[in-house]
């Protein structure tokens, strides 16, 4: 099969791109990737997309997006991307290692980033009933509660000082014995009468019942001073970074030191004339469904401008 544009990944980013290539009569392949929808559809309440004042449910948000694609003239593939040829145009692509091939005459990448977690299986028993790798995104919903947030660096306290705003208490969950933050973000922290840093303290543990009620901790593991403690916290916020889903195109395109693509300026260019990126894979910064769908839309145009020019 040949596109115009091809789409690798879906959520706000790749789903966008494929609203306005379909508009713009490139008729797109949206290959949807292993989580189809992305990290919304692990979300249960999302307040804070444009458009649904009354908030929407993570996979209702994308399976209108998705719908609104497909409505347009998208077509999607389930599958995995598993090889990329960006050596010569058409761009080739191989999904679930031969079962489909794929050529482009432009490719938009948008495989999102995944937050790092701890690796506890309560982690994922509560995923989305309290435990959240964005304080932003779900914040909101702990108001006048206790919350923890894991991490140590600049992230991790920006996080607690927002929650701060909102929470009844803010334990922020530090593994060693200072913060990585900068001097600033420190100073904030220490000046909070909310927020309560556990220095060496790491979490064995979550609890509670359909909903978190309580983190378990150990302060110390290890050593002969370790010991273990519960602290009460509805909400439990990871800030140990996000990792982008980019390991399939190492050494095929320019990748910043973290691992996200690299992108012209203010466009979504690659190093790769035809190849574009666009929403988390290409965002160290804001990481927002908002911000993603905004760069698939560029993405698209972008996409549609460099056909204009080269065919």
């Amino acid at each position: 099969m040949r596109t115009k544009c091809l789409i690798i990944g879906s959520g706000p980013a790749g789903y966008t791109a494929g609203i306005y290539a379909s508009r713009a009569n490139l008729m797109p392949i949206i290959v949807e990737g292993p989580q189809p929808g992305g990290q919304l559809t692990t979300t249960t309440e999302v307040e804070n997309f444009p458009g649904y004042f009354d908030g929407v449910e993570g996979p209702k948000l994308m399976e209108d997006l998705r719908t609104q694609a497909v409505r347009f003239g998208a077509r999607i593939i389930s599958g995995l991307v598993t090889d990329v040829d960006f050596s010569e145009r058409p761009f080739k692509v191989v999904v679930d290692h031969g079962k489909d091939t794929l050529e482009a005459d432009t490719i938009i990448i948008s495989t999102g980033a995944s937050a790092k977690y701890l690796g506890l299986p309560d982690e994922t028993k509560y995923r989305g009933m309290g435990v959240s790798a964005c304080a932003t995104c779900d914040g909101f919903f702990f108001r006048n509660r206790p919350v923890a947030v894991v991490g140590g660096g600049d992230t991790a306290c920006e996080e607690a000082i927002y929650l701060a705003g909102l929470a009844s208490k803010v334990y922020l969950i530090v593994r060693k014995d200072y913060l990585r933050a900068s001097k600033v973000m420190q100073k904030r922290v220490e000046e909070n009468d909310k927020i309560e840093v556990l220095f060496n303290t790491q979490t064995v543990g979550l609890e509670g019942g359909e909903l978190l009620e309580k983190a378990r901790l150990v302060r110390f593991k290890g050593t002969p001073q370790e010991e273990e403690f519960t602290v009460d916290v509805e909400g439990f916020f990871l800030a140990i970074g996000h990792q982008p889903n980019t390991k399939l195109f190492e050494g095929k395109i320019e990748l910043d030191p973290q691992g996200y693509i690299v992108t012209d300026g203010k466009t979504t260019r690659t190093n790769i004339d035809g190849v574009f990126a666009a929403g988390d894979v290409a965002d160290p910064v804001y990481q927002q469904a908002i911000s993603a769908a905004g760069m698939g839309c560029r993405a698209a145009l972008d996409a549609e401008k460099f056909l204009m020019l080269n065919e």
